[in-house]
């Protein structure tokens, strides 16, 4: 049986990725396309990596045809989301990879984003899509939003060493890499090549990223009380991929063996070997994670070190293995590729 799937914002980053990942999908099939600037052109035009699919040319929102789509991947803009989900038909199944239903309290929404939430009705029956650690509710949810690719990672190295207490919940530090199309498609100065490449520079410096939110959310709900990390992203000259590096304080074997357990069963997470640290090479393009740990040279100190691609298991990855749970397929299914390297 296939299932057939609108992809909205289809002339972005994650769009594409959802694109090139739905394309050898056994169990489900690409019905509708949408985009806004780029509505009326083929995808081969917007990206001619996809010129050897046969695909539904772009088209605007209000031209779509819902009859007979049985979910909607929604990769448009922060605050844009909203308004478009609430007008989609209630049949819907619905996943939102922008940051408008991440956060569960509409008062943090509008904290972090600068603006009141336009659809706390649907907030209420959002579920986070942190696959690994709500699997049973996005299997029977209508509508997940999709996590923050900075925050997703952060939480992989960290969410089995919080609940298992084997860590100083007040000294928590995460130093994190970005590579570029983490900031989307959109022309900013500030991506330049000429102003990007050769160097790298930290930004929200001090507690000012968004992500934080999900951080705060999520840390503080496993924990039962207030956790709030240190956190300082840096963007890299690098298409793809995130690496975060985690200071913890705790005993670096235990903290290891809590997080090879924690994921012996997950396809997606691959606990290196204690003392070994992944690269953002060896994920490169997948929807894996790799996860290492180091003890520290000083004593009850341990460095988590995190990877993954953040167009992929950051993003449309994990949007394609949450779709499959809310259609009923095989939860690997169209992500076991392998990575891509060098």
């Amino acid at each position: 049986m296939s299932h057939r799937v609108a992809i909205l914002g289809a002339s972005g980053y994650t769009g594409a990725e959802l694109v090139r990942l739905i394309a050898t999908h056994p169990e489900i099939e690409i019905a509708a396309l949408s985009a806004h600037a780029k509505a009326g052109q083929s995808m081969a035009e917007v990206f001619p990596h996809l010129r050897h699919l046969e695909l539904p040319r772009l088209q605007r929102i209000e031209e779509l045809d819902f009859s007979g789509i049985d979910l909607v991947f929604c990769a448009l803009p922060h605050a844009t989301s909203q308004s478009v989900i609430k007008a989609l038909p209630r049949a819907l199944k619905i996943i939102d990879l922008s940051a408008d239903f991440r956060l569960r309290d509409p008062k943090a929404y509008e904290k972090w984003y600068g603006k009141p939430h336009e659809a706390p009705e649907l907030q209420a029956e959002a579920v986070y899509g942190l696959t690994e650690f709500y699997r049973e509710e996005i299997r029977a949810a209508r509508l997940v939003a999709g996590t923050g690719c900075n925050a997703a990672t952060g939480q992989y190295a960290l969410r089995p060493l919080i609940a298992a207490g084997v860590i100083d919940l007040d000294e928590i530090i995460i130093d994190l890499k970005a590579g570029v199309s983490g900031a989307g498609r959109s022309l900013k100065e500030n991506l330049l090549h000429a102003e990007l490449s050769e160097g790298y520079q930290a930004y929200a410096v001090g507690g000012t990223h968004r992500h934080l939110g999900e951080f705060d959310q999520e840390f503080s709900r496993i924990a039962g009380r207030p956790v709030e990390v240190q956190f300082t992203p840096h963007l890299i000259p690098a298409n793809r991929g995130i690496l975060a590096t985690v200071y913890v304080r705790g005993e670096a074997e235990e903290i290891h063996a809590t997080l090879a357990q924690a994921y012996a069963a997950e396809p997606f997470i691959k606990v290196l070997p204690f003392g070994a640290h992944p690269s953002t090479h060896h994920v490169r393009g997948s929807n894996y994670v790799h996860i290492g740990v180091v003890g520290d040279r000083r004593p009850g100190r341990a460095v988590v070190i995190a990877a993954l691609d953040n167009l992929t298991k950051g993003s449309s990855g994990q949007a394609l293995q949450n779709a499959n749970l809310m259609l009923g397929i095989e939860e690997t299914t169209g992500l076991t590729l392998a990575p891509v390297f060098p």
